[in-house]
């Protein structure tokens, strides 16, 4: 009996321990191996249990970082129990011989700082046969990077900068696919992607000074709007890689296997420089580049019954779309109307190229010759670090054959004269004074042609314009607005099937997920499935949705992904199905 006891005891020590120690946060160091040759490759793993931020490595002084940081993460559930994964990987060479040290690394997880244990690496006197070869992992860490080529990490506000990210491979590594599973947001810049087109590899690309195949993904400009420490966002690829394998195929040849590798360019710092006080004219407006200025009359002499234009005309190279044009300043007998902005910009990977203009339309009063004083443009060009002020020269307007100023516009310039008109008896004889009448016949109107006309008329109109919106206004209804009452309708369809299968759940958010996807293709003209949920959600506050509105929409799709891919979670799919419904409404109010 005491002994049955004893292990009841031990039993509900053993379940305390376990669930204790479930719930304890890891963050640990794992290594490779500890004892390696001068010419071999060290493979070190940085893994947490829970999602943590602020992840910074250890000095690594005494070795080479071959790549480095790969980022990868893993969440399961088994049996209702959720489990996660976070490591950080880097492949090391040591620069001596010797025990060196790899110091510690720290990650915040829950606010709450953790670090790694140091660890102790013997290096020995180079080894004949170094790491295998062979290996998968070695094969693809030394021959595949990803990279974002940054034209400028300092630039001054608002001036622009190039984000080239590009793709590194070689042999005997080949790529088969590419998936974006992770696209940078400029949330602190303006920025403009750069049409590529299709990816295009160039046989001759160069890294580290290597020979290497090179792909160029994406290509962005970016004006920086704050000062300061900005964070560009990784890029992240899943790549689909052919890797020779230690199999031979019967003539010889190495057989290739398929793998999976992500890979990132891991987070990029811009430090953005304020742009200096001293000296800053007043009427600088933002304008940074390099810029030519001029004022422009279409013509210099009218009557005062007619109008000229006035252009104050930008061009160059610079921040064009992201400051305004000086106003223009006139005498008051010169009425000016609301300016007309034109642009003509071209973005390329050297930023922004081109002109913008103000044309205003002046019309004149009375008559005089009218000066036009110079309008001063100033901007701050960041080759230089200086302010440079433009003033355009003195223009005159002659404005001729018109009133002068401070006379009525009711007087007559000319003196009137009388004419005498003499008369003689011939004068009104053209005047019949005898007429001739004859009786009018009037006509009944009843069954006339006039009843007829007036009845039959108001029937042919209804007729044409039935006709005409049967025959040309519906086979005339515009392209866009049939494939809308589509989607509309196939988000109304996809509703309904996910209404049929409230007991298969797979079944059933997969149909939820395509309505909510098809809903927004409807409603906002895109292609909802090619976005993250961070731009899905932009994009809708950018509608005018609210955005609490729209993160309950986006944490909806979030549920169908977890319920699609994670059978064992915890759904309510009534809750959900009805909760999309709202939401759609909601929505559809907004917008």
């Amino acid at each position: 009996m005491m002994r049955s006891h004893s292990i009841r005891i031990l039993f509900c020590f053993l379940v305390l321990g376990s669930v204790t120690l479930q719930g304890q946060v890891s963050f640990d160091a794992k290594v490779s191996k500890k004892r390696l040759g001068l010419n071999e490759r060290l493979r070190v793993d940085f893994e947490m249990n829970e999602n943590g931020d602020n992840f910074a490595p250890p000095a690594f002084t005494d070795f080479q970082v071959v790549s480095g940081p790969q980022q990868a993460v893993s969440r399961s559930w088994v049996n209702g129990v959720q489990s996660f994964s976070k490591t950080y990987t880097y492949f090391l060479t040591p620069k001596k011989k010797g025990k060196l040290k790899l110091g510690q690394a720290e990650v915040t997880i829950k606010g709450e700082v953790f670090k790694t244990s140091p660890i102790e690496i013997e290096v020995t006197e180079a080894v004949k046969k170094p790491n295998d070869p062979n290996n998968v992992d070695n094969i693809i860490d030394g021959n595949i990077h990803l990279v974002a080529e940054i034209s400028k990490t300092n630039p001054y506000l608002n001036e622009g900068i190039t984000v080239i990210y590009k793709l590194y491979f070689r042999n005997p590594i080949s790529v088969s696919d590419v998936a974006e599973l992770e696209s940078p947001s400029y949330g602190d810049f303006w920025s403009h992607l750069i049409k590529i087109g299709r990816a295009e590899i160039n046989m001759r690309g160069s890294y580290k000074g290597e020979p290497y195949n090179e792909v160029i993904w994406r290509k962005a400009v970016l004006y920086p709007q704050k000062t300061g420490k900005l964070t560009l966002e990784p890029l992240t690829l899943n790549l689909s890689l052919s890797v020779p394998s230690n199999r031979k195929d019967l003539f010889g040849r190495r057989i290739l296997t398929q793998t999976q590798k992500i890979i990132t360019t891991g987070k990029n710092v811009i430090r953005v420089k304020e742009l200096p006080e001293s000296n800053k004219p007043d009427d600088f407006s933002g304008a940074v580049g390099q810029f030519d200025f001029n004022v422009i009359l279409d013509k210099d002499a009218l009557k005062a019954s007619e109008s000229f234009q006035a252009k104050i005309k930008v061009n160059g190279k610079g921040n064009l779309k992201l400051f305004k044009l000086p106003s223009i300043s006139v005498p008051n007998t010169l009425e000016v109307y609301e300016p007309e902005h034109n642009e003509k910009v071209n973005i390329t990977l050297s930023g922004m190229q081109g002109s913008i203009e103000d044309n205003y339309t002046i019309v004149p009063q009375y008559q005089g010759k009218y000066p036009i004083p110079p309008v001063q443009f100033s901007y701050f060009d960041p080759k230089s670090a200086t302010y440079k002020t433009l003033t355009s020269q003195d223009l005159i307007v002659d404005v001729f054959d018109g009133p002068t100023a401070g006379a009525s516009r009711n007087e007559v310039n000319f003196s009137e004269r009388k004419q005498i008109i003499e008369t003689t008896d011939n004068t009104f004889r053209f005047i019949k004074l005898d007429t001739k009448l004859s009786p009018i016949h009037e006509e009944a109107f009843w069954m006339s042609s006039r009843f007829w006309i007036l009845l039959i008329t108001p029937l042919l109109l209804l007729l044409t314009g039935y006709l005409i919106k049967l025959f040309v206004l519906e086979k005339t209804e515009d392209v866009t607005t049939r494939k809308q009452r589509r989607a509309q309708q196939l988000a109304k369809k996809y509703l309904s099937s996910a209404r049929k299968v409230f007991n298969d759940q797979a079944l059933f958010y997969e149909a939820l997920e395509r309505a909510l996807h098809n809903y927004l293709k409807a409603k906002l003209k895109i292609e909802t499935t090619e976005l993250s949920k961070s731009k899905i959600e932009r994009l809708l506050v950018e509608k005018n949705v609210n955005k609490e509105t729209a993160l309950d929409y986006v944490a909806v799709i979030e549920n169908c992904e977890m319920a699609r891919y994670a059978p064992g979670s915890s759904v309510n799919i009534k809750e959900d199905f009805e909760k999309a419904s709202k939401l759609i409404a909601t929505i559809d109010r907004q917008l």
